[in-house]
Protein backbone atom coordinates (compact mmCIF):
# COMPACT_ATOMS: atom_id res chain seq x y z
CA UNK A 1 0.00 0.00 0.00
CA UNK A 2 3.14 2.56 1.11
CA UNK A 3 4.95 1.25 -2.06
CA UNK A 4 4.08 4.42 -4.31
CA UNK A 5 5.70 6.54 -1.54
CA UNK A 6 8.66 4.51 -1.39
CA UNK A 7 8.87 4.12 -4.97
CA UNK A 8 9.04 8.39 -5.19
CA UNK A 9 10.73 9.29 -2.15
CA UNK A 10 13.12 5.88 -0.83
CA UNK A 11 14.76 4.08 -4.04
CA UNK A 12 15.73 5.70 -7.12
CA UNK A 13 12.48 7.63 -8.41
CA UNK A 14 11.86 4.68 -11.20
CA UNK A 15 14.25 6.92 -12.92
CA UNK A 16 14.90 4.42 -15.96
CA UNK A 17 16.46 4.70 -19.86
CA UNK A 18 16.78 8.01 -21.34
CA UNK A 19 16.42 9.97 -18.31
CA UNK A 20 12.24 9.08 -18.61
CA UNK A 21 10.96 9.23 -14.90
CA UNK A 22 7.79 7.17 -14.63
CA UNK A 23 5.68 8.01 -11.39
CA UNK A 24 2.40 7.23 -11.39
CA UNK A 25 1.45 7.59 -15.51
CA UNK A 26 3.00 9.63 -18.50
CA UNK A 27 0.73 12.37 -17.82
CA UNK A 28 1.71 13.65 -14.95
CA UNK A 29 5.41 12.52 -14.84
CA UNK A 30 6.58 15.95 -16.52
CA UNK A 31 5.00 17.84 -13.54
CA UNK A 32 7.02 16.08 -10.81
CA UNK A 33 9.59 19.26 -10.54
CA UNK A 34 12.45 18.41 -7.86
CA UNK A 35 10.49 20.89 -5.73
CA UNK A 36 7.23 19.07 -6.02
CA UNK A 37 9.06 15.45 -5.53
CA UNK A 38 10.45 17.50 -2.11
CA UNK A 39 7.43 19.29 -1.30
CA UNK A 40 5.49 16.09 -1.59
CA UNK A 41 8.07 13.97 0.27
CA UNK A 42 7.50 16.00 3.00
CA UNK A 43 3.98 15.65 2.93
CA UNK A 44 3.75 12.16 2.77
CA UNK A 45 6.10 11.29 5.93
CA UNK A 46 3.74 13.70 7.88
CA UNK A 47 0.72 11.27 7.06
CA UNK A 48 2.78 8.49 7.62
CA UNK A 49 3.57 10.07 11.20
CA UNK A 50 0.68 10.97 12.05
CA UNK A 51 -0.91 7.20 11.12
CA UNK A 52 2.15 5.67 13.68
CA UNK A 53 1.16 8.09 16.26
CA UNK A 54 -2.51 7.02 16.68
CA UNK A 55 -1.63 3.72 17.30
CA UNK A 56 -2.57 2.93 20.93
CA UNK A 57 1.17 1.53 20.65
CA UNK A 58 2.52 5.34 20.40
CA UNK A 59 0.07 6.98 23.55
CA UNK A 60 1.96 6.13 27.36
CA UNK A 61 -1.52 5.51 28.28
CA UNK A 62 -2.02 2.53 25.00
CA UNK A 63 -5.35 4.60 23.94
CA UNK A 64 -5.64 5.57 20.74
CA UNK A 65 -4.35 9.17 19.25
CA UNK A 66 -6.95 11.40 17.66
CA UNK A 67 -5.90 12.39 14.20
CA UNK A 68 -5.52 15.89 14.79
CA UNK A 69 -3.68 15.63 17.74
CA UNK A 70 -1.44 13.10 15.59
CA UNK A 71 -0.86 15.27 12.41
CA UNK A 72 -0.03 18.24 14.46
CA UNK A 73 2.74 16.09 16.47
CA UNK A 74 3.96 14.67 13.04
CA UNK A 75 3.69 18.09 11.15
CA UNK A 76 5.77 19.59 14.30
CA UNK A 77 8.64 16.50 14.80
CA UNK A 78 9.00 16.35 10.45
CA UNK A 79 9.45 20.33 10.03
CA UNK A 80 11.43 20.51 13.32
CA UNK A 81 9.62 22.83 14.85
CA UNK A 82 8.44 21.74 18.53
CA UNK A 83 5.32 23.49 18.97
CA UNK A 84 3.60 20.77 20.61
CA UNK A 85 -0.60 20.17 21.91
CA UNK A 86 0.75 17.21 23.78
CA UNK A 87 3.71 16.94 26.64
CA UNK A 88 6.08 14.76 24.96
CA UNK A 89 7.48 13.27 27.85
CA UNK A 90 4.48 12.28 29.54
CA UNK A 91 1.89 11.41 27.42
CA UNK A 92 3.85 9.40 24.38
CA UNK A 93 5.35 6.16 25.20
CA UNK A 94 8.77 4.88 24.34
CA UNK A 95 7.61 3.72 20.96
CA UNK A 96 5.87 6.89 20.02
CA UNK A 97 9.06 8.89 21.75
CA UNK A 98 10.93 7.12 18.50
CA UNK A 99 8.25 6.98 15.90
CA UNK A 100 8.93 10.91 16.82
CA UNK A 101 12.81 10.96 17.07
CA UNK A 102 13.04 9.17 13.74
CA UNK A 103 10.51 11.74 11.66
CA UNK A 104 12.90 14.78 13.15
CA UNK A 105 15.73 12.78 12.23
CA UNK A 106 14.61 12.20 8.40
CA UNK A 107 13.02 16.08 8.62
CA UNK A 108 16.06 17.59 9.80
CA UNK A 109 18.05 16.02 7.48
CA UNK A 110 15.85 16.48 4.72
CA UNK A 111 13.68 13.58 2.95
CA UNK A 112 16.18 13.43 -0.27
CA UNK A 113 18.93 13.07 1.70
CA UNK A 114 17.27 10.14 3.50
CA UNK A 115 16.48 8.99 -0.16
CA UNK A 116 19.87 9.05 -1.54
CA UNK A 117 20.99 7.88 1.50
CA UNK A 118 18.88 4.52 0.98
CA UNK A 119 20.31 4.24 -2.36
CA UNK A 120 23.88 4.41 -1.48
CA UNK A 121 23.34 1.80 1.24
CA UNK A 122 21.29 -0.54 -0.79
CA UNK A 123 24.40 -0.12 -3.27
CA UNK A 124 22.45 1.63 -6.22
CA UNK A 125 23.36 3.94 -8.47
CA UNK A 126 22.51 7.43 -7.53
CA UNK A 127 20.65 8.72 -10.49
CA UNK A 128 21.38 12.03 -12.11
CA UNK A 129 17.83 12.53 -11.28
CA UNK A 130 18.22 11.86 -7.71
CA UNK A 131 21.65 14.00 -7.98
CA UNK A 132 19.44 17.15 -8.79
CA UNK A 133 17.08 16.46 -6.25
CA UNK A 134 19.82 16.41 -3.58
CA UNK A 135 21.62 19.49 -5.10
CA UNK A 136 17.85 21.17 -4.39
CA UNK A 137 17.34 19.59 -1.01
CA UNK A 138 20.77 21.15 0.57
CA UNK A 139 21.09 23.85 -1.14
CA UNK A 140 24.57 22.61 -3.17
CA UNK A 141 26.13 24.90 -5.60
CA UNK A 142 26.89 22.22 -8.62
CA UNK A 143 25.22 18.90 -8.91
CA UNK A 144 28.84 17.28 -8.96
CA UNK A 145 30.46 15.89 -5.97
CA UNK A 146 26.61 15.71 -4.54
CA UNK A 147 27.24 12.27 -3.44
CA UNK A 148 29.65 12.83 -1.63
CA UNK A 149 28.13 15.76 0.19
CA UNK A 150 25.64 13.13 1.40
CA UNK A 151 28.14 10.86 2.90
CA UNK A 152 29.70 13.57 4.19
CA UNK A 153 26.96 14.88 5.54
CA UNK A 154 25.96 11.30 7.15
CA UNK A 155 28.89 10.42 8.68
CA UNK A 156 29.04 14.35 10.23
CA UNK A 157 25.58 13.94 11.26
CA UNK A 158 26.54 10.87 13.49
CA UNK A 159 29.79 11.79 14.54
CA UNK A 160 28.35 15.22 16.13
CA UNK A 161 25.09 13.49 17.73
CA UNK A 162 26.45 10.46 18.98
CA UNK A 163 28.91 13.11 20.62
CA UNK A 164 26.61 15.52 21.88
CA UNK A 165 24.24 12.10 23.75
CA UNK A 166 27.94 11.29 25.43
CA UNK A 167 28.95 14.38 26.44
CA UNK A 168 25.13 15.08 28.10
CA UNK A 169 24.82 11.58 29.23
CA UNK A 170 26.91 11.84 32.79
CA UNK A 171 24.21 14.58 33.19
CA UNK A 172 20.88 12.79 32.55
CA UNK A 173 22.14 9.27 33.55
CA UNK A 174 22.89 10.86 37.17
CA UNK A 175 19.20 12.44 37.52
CA UNK A 176 17.60 9.93 35.68
CA UNK A 177 19.45 6.61 35.55
CA UNK A 178 19.64 4.41 32.78
CA UNK A 179 16.50 6.44 31.48
CA UNK A 180 19.28 8.79 31.46
CA UNK A 181 21.00 7.36 28.41
CA UNK A 182 17.72 7.55 26.10
CA UNK A 183 17.48 11.32 27.17
CA UNK A 184 20.71 12.41 26.09
CA UNK A 185 20.25 10.71 22.26
CA UNK A 186 16.61 12.14 22.29
CA UNK A 187 18.05 15.77 23.24
CA UNK A 188 21.19 15.52 20.81
CA UNK A 189 19.25 14.32 17.79
CA UNK A 190 16.23 17.29 18.89
CA UNK A 191 19.11 19.91 19.00
CA UNK A 192 21.18 19.19 16.09
CA UNK A 193 18.17 18.77 13.86
CA UNK A 194 17.06 22.27 15.55
CA UNK A 195 13.77 20.65 16.78
CA UNK A 196 12.99 21.55 20.38
CA UNK A 197 11.42 18.50 21.16
CA UNK A 198 12.26 17.28 25.05
CA UNK A 199 11.15 14.56 26.89
CA UNK A 200 11.73 15.62 30.30
CA UNK A 201 8.27 16.86 31.04
CA UNK A 202 6.22 14.49 33.77
CA UNK A 203 2.14 14.45 34.35
CA UNK A 204 2.72 17.20 37.48
CA UNK A 205 5.08 19.01 35.45
CA UNK A 206 4.59 19.12 31.48
CA UNK A 207 6.16 21.09 28.88
CA UNK A 208 9.20 21.42 31.29
CA UNK A 209 11.40 21.95 28.18
CA UNK A 210 15.12 22.78 29.66
CA UNK A 211 14.02 25.00 32.47
CA UNK A 212 15.71 22.19 35.16
CA UNK A 213 19.07 22.56 33.50
CA UNK A 214 19.06 26.63 33.30
CA UNK A 215 22.16 27.09 34.93
CA UNK A 216 24.00 23.94 34.18
CA UNK A 217 27.23 24.72 31.59
CA UNK A 218 27.35 20.91 30.20
CA UNK A 219 24.19 20.77 29.13
CA UNK A 220 23.42 24.26 28.08
CA UNK A 221 26.95 24.44 26.01
CA UNK A 222 26.12 21.17 24.65
CA UNK A 223 23.14 22.10 23.12
CA UNK A 224 24.26 25.21 22.12
CA UNK A 225 26.94 23.82 20.12
CA UNK A 226 24.59 21.29 18.39
CA UNK A 227 22.04 24.45 17.47
CA UNK A 228 24.47 26.01 15.89
CA UNK A 229 26.38 23.19 14.13
CA UNK A 230 22.77 21.81 12.89
CA UNK A 231 21.98 25.17 11.67
CA UNK A 232 24.71 26.63 9.44
CA UNK A 233 24.18 24.35 6.53
CA UNK A 234 25.68 20.84 5.32
CA UNK A 235 27.49 22.98 2.78
CA UNK A 236 29.29 25.32 4.79
CA UNK A 237 30.26 22.65 7.23
CA UNK A 238 32.26 21.26 4.12
CA UNK A 239 33.54 24.59 3.58
CA UNK A 240 35.06 24.66 7.04
CA UNK A 241 36.72 21.48 7.26
CA UNK A 242 38.45 21.88 3.20
CA UNK A 243 39.66 25.26 4.30
CA UNK A 244 40.43 24.88 7.92
CA UNK A 245 40.52 28.35 10.06
CA UNK A 246 41.63 30.06 6.55
CA UNK A 247 38.73 32.27 6.98
CA UNK A 248 39.59 34.02 3.64
CA UNK A 249 39.27 30.47 1.66
CA UNK A 250 35.73 29.97 2.52
CA UNK A 251 33.02 30.66 -0.23
CA UNK A 252 31.50 33.98 0.11
CA UNK A 253 27.82 32.01 0.99
CA UNK A 254 29.81 30.35 3.79
CA UNK A 255 31.23 33.72 4.88
CA UNK A 256 28.08 35.27 4.94
CA UNK A 257 26.33 32.43 6.79
CA UNK A 258 28.98 32.45 9.54
CA UNK A 259 29.42 36.56 9.97
CA UNK A 260 25.21 36.75 10.69
CA UNK A 261 24.99 34.32 12.56
CA UNK A 262 27.16 35.19 14.99
CA UNK A 263 26.05 39.10 14.69
CA UNK A 264 22.24 37.34 15.35
CA UNK A 265 23.51 35.63 18.25
CA UNK A 266 26.08 37.85 20.19
CA UNK A 267 23.93 41.23 19.61
CA UNK A 268 19.96 39.66 21.24
CA UNK A 269 22.12 38.14 23.96
CA UNK A 270 23.35 41.11 24.78
CA UNK A 271 19.85 42.87 24.85
CA UNK A 272 18.13 40.12 26.74
CA UNK A 273 20.90 40.16 29.37
CA UNK A 274 20.61 44.53 29.63
CA UNK A 275 16.80 44.53 29.02
CA UNK A 276 15.05 41.51 30.59
CA UNK A 277 15.10 41.56 35.29
CA UNK A 278 14.28 37.97 35.97
CA UNK A 279 13.65 38.24 39.86
CA UNK A 280 13.79 41.66 41.08
CA UNK A 281 16.79 43.78 40.28
CA UNK A 282 18.97 40.74 39.43
CA UNK A 283 19.84 40.87 35.31
CA UNK A 284 19.21 37.68 33.37
CA UNK A 285 22.61 35.24 33.55
CA UNK A 286 24.69 34.86 30.79
CA UNK A 287 23.85 30.88 30.00
CA UNK A 288 20.15 31.92 29.92
CA UNK A 289 20.49 35.01 27.66
CA UNK A 290 22.98 33.15 25.69
CA UNK A 291 21.07 29.88 25.26
CA UNK A 292 17.60 31.80 24.14
CA UNK A 293 19.69 33.74 21.79
CA UNK A 294 20.88 30.68 20.01
CA UNK A 295 18.14 28.55 20.73
CA UNK A 296 16.10 31.23 18.62
CA UNK A 297 18.05 30.06 15.22
CA UNK A 298 15.09 27.25 15.05
CA UNK A 299 15.89 25.52 17.91
CA UNK A 300 12.73 26.04 20.42
CA UNK A 301 14.05 24.78 23.37
CA UNK A 302 13.63 27.13 26.55
CA UNK A 303 15.43 27.38 29.63
CA UNK A 304 13.50 30.83 31.23
CA UNK A 305 10.07 31.50 31.41
CA UNK A 306 8.96 33.46 27.87
CA UNK A 307 5.80 35.29 29.43
CA UNK A 308 8.12 36.93 31.90
CA UNK A 309 10.52 38.49 29.53
CA UNK A 310 9.49 42.51 28.20
CA UNK A 311 7.91 43.20 25.12
CA UNK A 312 11.05 44.63 23.74
CA UNK A 313 12.45 41.37 24.02
CA UNK A 314 9.63 39.47 23.20
CA UNK A 315 9.88 41.94 19.86
CA UNK A 316 13.09 40.84 19.35
CA UNK A 317 12.64 37.08 19.55
CA UNK A 318 9.69 37.58 16.78
CA UNK A 319 12.36 39.01 14.09
CA UNK A 320 14.73 36.35 14.70
CA UNK A 321 12.74 33.26 14.76
CA UNK A 322 11.35 34.80 11.10
CA UNK A 323 14.81 35.00 10.19
CA UNK A 324 15.85 31.48 10.90
CA UNK A 325 18.76 29.50 10.34
CA UNK A 326 20.70 29.07 7.14
CA UNK A 327 20.21 27.34 4.10
CA UNK A 328 20.81 24.03 3.03
CA UNK A 329 20.35 23.14 7.31
CA UNK A 330 18.22 21.20 9.76
CA UNK A 331 16.89 25.02 10.43
CA UNK A 332 14.29 26.78 8.78
CA UNK A 333 13.02 30.09 8.56
CA UNK A 334 13.46 32.54 5.47
CA UNK A 335 17.39 32.16 6.07
CA UNK A 336 20.57 34.26 7.71
CA UNK A 337 21.68 34.68 3.87
CA UNK A 338 18.49 36.09 2.98
CA UNK A 339 18.88 38.57 5.84
CA UNK A 340 22.10 39.40 4.96
CA UNK A 341 21.18 40.21 1.42
CA UNK A 342 18.11 42.73 2.12
CA UNK A 343 20.65 44.33 4.43
CA UNK A 344 23.09 44.93 2.02
CA UNK A 345 20.66 46.00 -0.13
CA UNK A 346 19.85 48.29 2.06
CA UNK A 347 23.25 49.94 2.33
CA UNK A 348 23.48 49.62 -1.35
CA UNK A 349 20.47 51.88 -2.01
CA UNK A 350 21.86 54.68 1.20
CA UNK A 351 24.99 54.66 -0.63
CA UNK A 352 23.26 54.71 -4.05
CA UNK A 353 25.49 51.43 -5.07
CA UNK A 354 24.11 49.72 -8.32
CA UNK A 355 24.86 46.51 -7.02
CA UNK A 356 25.20 44.62 -3.41
CA UNK A 357 29.35 43.46 -2.68
CA UNK A 358 30.01 41.30 0.13
CA UNK A 359 33.91 40.04 0.94
CA UNK A 360 34.64 41.45 -2.45
CA UNK A 361 31.88 39.81 -4.50
CA UNK A 362 28.89 40.79 -5.82
CA UNK A 363 25.50 39.69 -5.21
CA UNK A 364 23.27 39.58 -8.84
CA UNK A 365 19.61 41.30 -8.82
CA UNK A 366 18.10 37.99 -9.55
CA UNK A 367 19.29 36.95 -5.79
CA UNK A 368 18.14 39.98 -4.07
CA UNK A 369 14.61 39.89 -6.06
CA UNK A 370 14.26 36.31 -4.27
CA UNK A 371 15.19 37.35 -0.92
CA UNK A 372 12.63 39.82 -1.12
CA UNK A 373 10.21 37.45 -2.38
CA UNK A 374 10.67 34.64 0.81
CA UNK A 375 10.59 37.79 3.26
CA UNK A 376 7.66 38.93 1.65
CA UNK A 377 6.14 35.73 2.05
CA UNK A 378 6.84 34.73 5.33
CA UNK A 379 6.19 38.11 6.86
CA UNK A 380 2.43 37.89 5.08
CA UNK A 381 2.32 34.15 6.17
CA UNK A 382 3.14 35.08 9.59
CA UNK A 383 0.61 38.42 9.85
CA UNK A 384 -2.44 36.22 8.11
CA UNK A 385 -2.01 33.58 10.10
CA UNK A 386 -2.07 35.53 12.98
CA UNK A 387 -5.03 37.50 12.43
CA UNK A 388 -7.21 34.35 12.12
CA UNK A 389 -6.10 33.00 15.26
CA UNK A 390 -6.75 36.29 17.35
CA UNK A 391 -10.05 35.95 15.50
CA UNK A 392 -10.98 33.04 16.29
CA UNK A 393 -9.75 31.96 19.31
CA UNK A 394 -9.56 35.67 20.82
CA UNK A 395 -6.27 35.54 21.84
CA UNK A 396 -4.39 39.04 22.02
CA UNK A 397 -2.69 39.47 18.81
CA UNK A 398 0.97 39.62 20.59
CA UNK A 399 0.86 35.80 21.57
CA UNK A 400 -0.87 35.08 17.90
CA UNK A 401 2.06 36.75 16.29
CA UNK A 402 4.69 35.32 18.78
CA UNK A 403 2.58 31.67 17.87
CA UNK A 404 2.92 32.37 14.66
CA UNK A 405 6.26 33.41 13.94
CA UNK A 406 7.71 30.42 15.98
CA UNK A 407 6.08 28.12 13.27
CA UNK A 408 6.21 29.78 10.42
CA UNK A 409 10.33 29.85 11.91
CA UNK A 410 10.38 26.29 12.59
CA UNK A 411 11.37 27.21 15.74
CA UNK A 412 8.92 25.61 18.53
CA UNK A 413 8.83 28.70 21.39
CA UNK A 414 5.47 29.66 22.83
CA UNK A 415 4.60 31.85 25.25
CA UNK A 416 1.70 29.18 26.40
CA UNK A 417 -0.87 29.37 24.01
CA UNK A 418 -0.48 25.85 22.00
CA UNK A 419 -2.38 23.50 23.62
CA UNK A 420 -5.35 25.69 24.12
CA UNK A 421 -5.92 26.89 19.90
CA UNK A 422 -9.22 25.20 18.90
CA UNK A 423 -9.18 23.12 15.63
CA UNK A 424 -9.03 26.11 12.81
CA UNK A 425 -5.72 27.38 14.62
CA UNK A 426 -3.78 24.32 14.97
CA UNK A 427 -4.57 23.91 11.12
CA UNK A 428 -2.79 27.43 10.60
CA UNK A 429 -0.30 26.18 12.33
CA UNK A 430 0.18 22.58 10.29
CA UNK A 431 0.18 24.98 7.17
CA UNK A 432 2.62 27.63 8.66
CA UNK A 433 4.72 24.47 9.89
CA UNK A 434 5.17 22.87 6.70
CA UNK A 435 5.48 25.81 4.45
CA UNK A 436 8.24 26.78 6.68
CA UNK A 437 10.20 23.98 6.72
CA UNK A 438 9.86 23.08 3.01
CA UNK A 439 11.58 26.34 2.38
CA UNK A 440 10.15 29.74 0.51
CA UNK A 441 12.01 29.44 -3.28
CA UNK A 442 10.75 25.66 -3.16
CA UNK A 443 7.09 26.26 -2.42
CA UNK A 444 6.98 28.91 -5.37
CA UNK A 445 8.89 26.82 -7.94
CA UNK A 446 6.71 23.80 -6.59
CA UNK A 447 3.54 25.96 -7.48
CA UNK A 448 4.65 27.66 -10.50
CA UNK A 449 7.13 25.61 -12.12
CA UNK A 450 6.80 26.69 -15.70
CA UNK A 451 8.91 28.16 -17.26
CA UNK A 452 7.36 32.13 -17.56
CA UNK A 453 7.75 34.47 -20.23
CA UNK A 454 11.19 35.48 -20.60
CA UNK A 455 11.61 36.35 -24.01
CA UNK A 456 8.97 39.01 -24.81
CA UNK A 457 8.78 42.00 -22.29
CA UNK A 458 5.89 44.83 -21.52
CA UNK A 459 6.71 48.44 -22.23
CA UNK A 460 8.88 49.76 -19.29
CA UNK A 461 7.24 52.82 -17.21
CA UNK A 462 9.14 54.59 -13.98
CA UNK A 463 6.79 54.99 -10.35
CA UNK A 464 7.95 56.69 -7.51
CA UNK A 465 9.04 54.83 -4.38
CA UNK A 466 9.49 56.10 -0.94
Amino acid sequence: MLNPFFNIILVDFNYVRKGEFFMFDNRIRKHLSSFRVITIGFGGLIILGALLLMLPVSSASGCVTPFGDALFTSTSAVCVTGLVVLDTGSYWSLFGQLVIITLIQIGGLGVITVAVAFSLLSGKKVSLMQRSFMQESVSAPVVGGVVRLTGFILKGTFIIELSGALLMMPVFCRDYGLKGIWFAIFHSISAFCNAGFDVLGTADNQFASMTTYACNPVINITLMLLIVIGGIGFVTWEDIKNNKYHFKRYKMQSKLIIVTTAVLITVPAIIFMINDMMTGNEKMPVFKALFQSVTLRTAGFNTVDLNAMKQASVMIMIALMLIGGSPGSTAGGMKTTTFAVLMGNMVATFKRNKNIHFFERRIDNDTVKNAATIAMMYITLFVTGAFIINVTDGISLGKCLFETASAVGTVGLTLGITPQLGILSRIVLIILMFMGRVGGLTLIYAAFSGNGNSYSKFPEEKINIG
